[in-house]
């Protein structure tokens, strides 16, 4: 365990005194000394990259609006419950100036070097589920923040007690926007923050403070004509360049979604069970991805390779005490059961093939399903007489 106490501020506060301004040559240099010591912290805490963002998103608020307005963002309230507050850091917390952005790589150390080929081709193997690389360890909600704290805890040493709060995918921030204002990379494509030197295998944190320290110049897009990412996406969500329909994208529906996986989208989904990195998979950047640094995110329960009927007959006790500090207990045992059986459903379609599929594999995976059909919930139960009826072998 990493976690430990800090003495912090309270990250409740609801603004901040009005922050100093540098009134001579010697302040500014002290600013950009800070924030020389700043990035050094960050790196020492684990953080591979630190930079300092404007906090002005206007520019970004009109494509946000237009996003929800379209309804791409699903059943995702929370995106659409602070209005422009997403674009307008110093209304969310008045006295903000600036925003220390941070990242920390998730690649799990143990990954071989042909990490994104071997990925892929576990796409193919019906008898596995795959779970996002981001997922395979602890959960990194709690790792970042207790990692920005212990820097906000450090800034405070060094200059006395100043406003901050910190996030880490908690909020209503625009992070993406925020760390490409900064110079921490550019938005690619598929909408992720990408950066030339650690592709896109990386957590995003930041701390607004009201401190005006000197802001980074944001850094310029490298994608060119590359459409990998949009090529690859199986369930066709990235619309466009930029554009992505979370409706339409296997981590929304694996993760955030609460209710029934349309029909339509359960045989692209194939045996990704949490999340999907596809788009991250064939991105020629993530050649440079860093593996991370923290032993929290190494494999846990065998996440690289996990056999996907053992996976569907965990107990609820089962799910609750194999996942305690992994982000995927967030989404609790019935969706996914729910998830499980639609991998399931289409591992059993490969096979129960005649000429190519498995015998013995679909033998088990009919049986774990069965097993669970007059117990399941409603929306479990609908998900697994999908999965029964991807059976080429069964009786008509």
């Amino acid at each position: 365990m990493i976690d430990r106490a800090v003495p912090a501020p309270s990250p409740s506060k609801d603004s901040f005194p009005a922050p100093p301004v540098p009134s001579s040559p010697s302040a500014e240099d002290h600013l950009a000394s800070l924030a020389a010591q700043i990035r050094a912290w960050g790196n020492e805490l684990g953080f591979d990259a630190i930079r300092i963002a404007d906090v002005d998103l206007r520019h970004a608020e009109a494509g946000l609006l237009a996003w929800l307005q379209a309804g791409y963002h699903g059943d995702m309230d929370y995106m659409a419950n602070h209005g422009t507050k997403r674009a307008r850091p110093a209304e969310l917390v008045p006295g903000t100036v600036r925003a220390i952005v941070a990242r920390m790589p998730y690649l799990p150390a143990q990954v071989p070097d042909d990490w994104r080929r071997h990925e892929l081709a576990r796409l193919g193997d019906p008898s596995t589920a795959v779970i996002s690389l981001y997922a395979r360890g602890r959960d990194y909600h709690k790792v970042l923040r207790n990692r920005l704290q212990q820097l906000a805890a450090r800034i405070e040493t060094a200059i006395g007690a100043f406003g901050y709060r910190v996030f880490t995918d908690s909020a209503p921030v625009m992070e993406v926007a925020l760390a490409s204002q900064g110079g921490l990379g550019w938005r690619g494509k598929h909408t992720l923050l990408l950066d030339r030197e650690g592709g896109s295998m990386f957590f995003l944190g930041e701390i607004l403070v009201d401190i005006p320290l000197p802001a980074d110049p944001a850094e310029a897009p490298h994608c060119g004509n590359c459409r990998r990412c949009i090529d690859i996406c199986p369930t066709g969500a990235i619309l466009e360049p930029y554009r992505l329909d979370a409706r339409r994208c296997i981590s929304y529906l694996t993760i955030e979604h609460k209710g029934a996986i349309p029909e339509d989208l359960r045989a692209p989904i194939g045996n990704r069970v949490y999340g999907c990195d596809d788009c991250q998979l064939a991105c020629p950047w993530n050649k440079f991805a860093h593996r991370a640094t923290l032993p929290d995110f190494d494999v846990r329960n065998g996440f690289d390779a996990p056999d996907m009927v053992t996976l569907f007959e965990w107990s609820e006790a089962e799910f609750n005490q194999k996942l305690e500090g992994s982000p995927i207990r967030r989404i609790g045992h019935e969706r996914w059961l729910r998830n499980l059986a639609v991998g399931l459903g289409n591992s059993l379609r490969a096979a129960a093939a005649a000429t190519t599929g498995d015998p013995a594999l679909a033998a088990r995976i009919r049986a774990a399903l069965r097993a669970r059909l007059d117990t399941a919930t409603p929306l479990v139960r609908e998900h697994i007489e999908w999965a029964l009826a991807q059976d080429r072998n069964a009786p008509s």
